[in-house]
């Protein structure tokens, strides 16, 4: 019977072998994207185009956020729907009174956001499915860093998904403070905005924000008598003072009256003439009773069932979390992008907050310039701006140049080259000269063959009579000098 003999072992030499290196760690997901707003939709289809494992997840079943759904894109689709049927840009021919449809419902402006707001979503849903990014419905907890739990919509389970990396891009809901009773019939927001039944006569508007001034211009656009209050002395702080005047000036024209500098003591239904309304008290004593009021004051970030107090995490009072210029949280392998951060909370810049995010999370390097972002404010009259405003580059020693100045520098510098073509032009030939002076011998010749025996001759181009005859009469001098 053969002996079995063990392999020899290698020699060490008496020296102890250094144990094997760890595998690395095999996650499901290389990010786990919570959140398919701007922000998050970005930065899914920015890993999947570095050829990185993707998943998001979406609390509803319809993927967009709050830009598609509730937000932006209904927001901007009732804008054209209300500039479209009041006929607002045809009034300048037609009149102040033409509209292209008489009685406008909120039906007619329904109608179109919705076809809209399908359209996106299928848009974005297969811009997701063609790049291999994974879809989940549920409601998201992070438990540590690498780690999140998943309870599934519509159906009982639940998971866990690992991941290198994750991405919080829940966006915001509608701050609603306690004491103001908010129905979504008198008393609404602008997520309850689309639910409403018909278009009020009156409105006021708490609260002089992005949101408050869009659909302040909107509703006013369409006849209803809105009033605007906002507490602070200004509308749009952020905003350059020479735009924001000329908001307020295109604002009033459209009968906007603006109460600025007052705080809403409190908000209440209350019994009006036309049926059921509203009565705003303000800190001054005024009251204002309209038919219904849009309550617009802020959003707070959706944080509150991502359970971050697990993993040490504090958002701030109003739900938005602190990042880095890199969108890193205090936890290195999570990121947090789109209006959950903060200003500006658009959807241009939070689309280029999750791709630098996403290129920062796989190491690839990227370029952007954050602070030159324009933004964009579409209500009716829209504005837009970017970079620094005039107040703040003059304290800091780098004065703009405001329109005025522009334009005349611009003339100053046509000037000069029309100044310097002239001078370097060549003078004329001689054969030039000639023709010139020819046709000239012809003009005269023509002329002289005309002043023949008639009381009326022709002069550089128009008829005079030899003692002062008028125009008017040019008829009977030519009937007289026989021409």
């Amino acid at each position: 019977m053969a002996e079995i003999v063990a392999p020899a072992k290698p020699a060490t030499n008496g020296q102890p072998q250094p144990e094997p290196a760890p595998k690395p760690r095999r996650y499901d997901y290389d990010i786990v994207i919570i959140g398919s707003g701007p922000a998050g939709h970005r930065a899914a289809i920015q890993s999947a185009k570095l050829g990185k494992r993707v998943a998001v997840i979406e609390k509803k079943t319809l993927i967009g956020g709050v830009s598609v759904n509730t937000g932006t894109i209904p927001s901007k689709t009732l804008r054209e729907a209300v500039l479209h049927l009041s006929g607002f840009r045809q009034r300048s021919i037609y009149g102040a009174s033409y509209t292209v449809k008489e009685n406008i419902t909120m039906n007619d402006l329904l109608m179109r956001a919705d076809h809209v707001i399908r359209h996106e979503i299928e848009i974005n849903r297969h811009q997701l499915q063609r790049n291999g990014v994974q879809l989940f419905a549920g409601i998201a907890t992070i438990v540590n860093e690498h780690t999140v739990h998943l309870n599934f919509v519509g159906q009982k389970g639940e998971d866990e998904l690992t991941t290198r990396c994750i991405m919080i891009a829940v966006g915001t809901t509608v701050a609603k403070p306690p004491g103001i009773p908010i129905d979504g019939e008198t008393i609404f927001t602008s997520d309850g905005l689309l639910k409403l039944d018909h278009l009020p006569k009156t409105l006021t508007v708490v609260g002089g924000g992005v949101i408050g001034c869009e659909y302040a211009c909107m509703f006013a656009t369409l006849g209803t008598r809105v009033t605007l209050v906002e507490a602070g002395e200004r509308l749009l702080d952020f905003v350059d003072h020479e735009i924001v005047d000329a908001l307020v000036y295109h604002m009033r024209q459209q009968r906007v009256t603006l109460r600025l500098g007052e705080n809403v003591r409190s908000i209440e239904k209350a019994k009006t003439r036309f049926g059921a309304g509203v009565k705003t008290r303000l800190d001054s004593g005024k009251e204002i009773v309209t038919e219904m009021a849009l309550y617009a004051i802020g959003r707070q970030g959706a944080t509150a069932s991502l359970g971050l107090e697990n993993i040490g995490i504090a958002p701030d009072h109003r739900g938005r979390i602190a990042v880095n210029e890199h969108y890193q949280t205090e936890i290195p392998s999570i990121y947090a992008v789109g209006d959950v951060v903060g200003f500006p909370s658009l959807a241009s810049t939070s689309m280029e907050q999750g791709r630098m995010a996403a290129c920062h999370a796989f190491g690839i390097e990227h370029q952007s310039i954050p602070r030159a972002l324009p933004l964009w404010h579409l209500r009716h009259p829209g504005d837009q701006h970017g970079g620094r405003q005039r107040r703040g580059a003059d304290a800091g020693g780098h004065p703009l140049r405001d329109r005025q100045s522009l334009l005349q520098g611009d003339r100053a510098r046509a000037d000069h080259r029309r100044h310097h073509r002239h001078a370097q032009a060549d003078l004329p030939s001689r054969e030039s000269q000639a023709a010139g002076r020819a046709y000239h011998r012809r003009r005269r010749e023509r002329t002289d063959s005309h002043r023949a025996d008639g009381d009326g001759f022709w002069r550089r181009g128009r008829l005079f009579h030899q003692y002062g005859l008028q125009l008017s009469d040019a008829g009977r001098v030519l009937q007289d000098s026989g021409f």
